[in-house]
């Protein structure tokens, strides 16, 4: 499936993990890569290696919980490759406790990073859409934004803003082109869930019908899906892609 040929992505939390993996499916689909990442080394380092395979993509430092930072990354995006048509809302942090023990400080850097950042980087680059008449907005969410989890009320809650977000804006930007979903990840195979132990995975791989993690690739495949012109019908919607581990409405 090519049909994002010479479309312009933005994806943010792009140098690694669930992120590069966005950013090889919808460069495989043909599209144009602006990669944000705040780690500017490895950022540039996986520039380098699209860059090699004959992908057009630049990197760009941005960090989302900094508006400054965000209208200037996006303000030299659109200046670099004229517009941006595809977003990916991927970046996001964790600062695990359970309620009583959970400092402010680590509440607010979790809504500031995951629901915060990504209403500016969208709010930022809503204008280039907006003039085009087309877009493809995809945010992701996550499994415990959908059944919450012990341990994660701020990283469930910025999760489950992130779905209030996806469904208001696709009622407010829809007659303009522009769609607007979002991907719900279960247990995936990434450096956040790497630092669990063994019984830990054992008693979440117990919760999921298919057995098994879940891959970066697994989510890459979603985006890619809901950027397509295949998903051109589609917006307001939240996609699980988690192995059966949540089947609600």
């Amino acid at each position: 499936m090519a049909d994002l040929e010479g479309r312009i992505a933005l994806i943010t939390g792009a140098a690694q993990g669930i992120g590069r993996a966005i950013a090889e499916e919808l460069a495989a689909a043909g599209a144009k890569l602006a990669l944000a990442d705040m780690n500017e080394a490895k950022l540039k380092e996986t520039v380098a290696e699209f860059t090699a395979k004959g992908v057009e993509a630049a990197p760009f430092v941005m960090n989302v919980s900094d508006q400054e930072s965000i209208e200037a990354g996006v303000k030299a995006i659109v200046a670099h490759f004229g517009k941006v048509e595809i977003l990916v809302n991927n970046a996001g942090i964790t600062r695990d406790n359970l309620m009583l023990r959970m400092k402010r400080a680590d509440w607010d850097s979790v809504i500031g990073i995951n629901l915060t950042g990504s209403f500016l980087v969208t709010q930022a680059v809503l204008p280039s859409m907006l003039k085009n008449r087309w877009g493809r907005i995809v945010s992701i969410s996550s499994v415990v934004g959908r059944a919450g989890q012990a341990g994660q009320v701020n990283y469930s809650a910025s999760k489950a803003g992130l779905i209030g977000l996806t469904r208001s804006l696709a009622r407010e930007v829809g007659s303009r082109g522009i769609t607007v979903n979002a991907v719900a990840p279960g247990f995936i195979e990434t450096p956040m869930t790497a630092v669990l132990t063994e019984d830990q995975t054992k008693a979440m791989l117990a919760t999921i019908p298919l057995n098994r993690k879940g891959q970066p690739k697994d989510i890459a495949q979603a985006v890619k899906f809901l950027a397509s012109e295949a998903a051109s019908y589609i917006t307001g919607h939240v996609l699980d892609v988690n192995g059966g581990m949540f089947m609600g409405a």
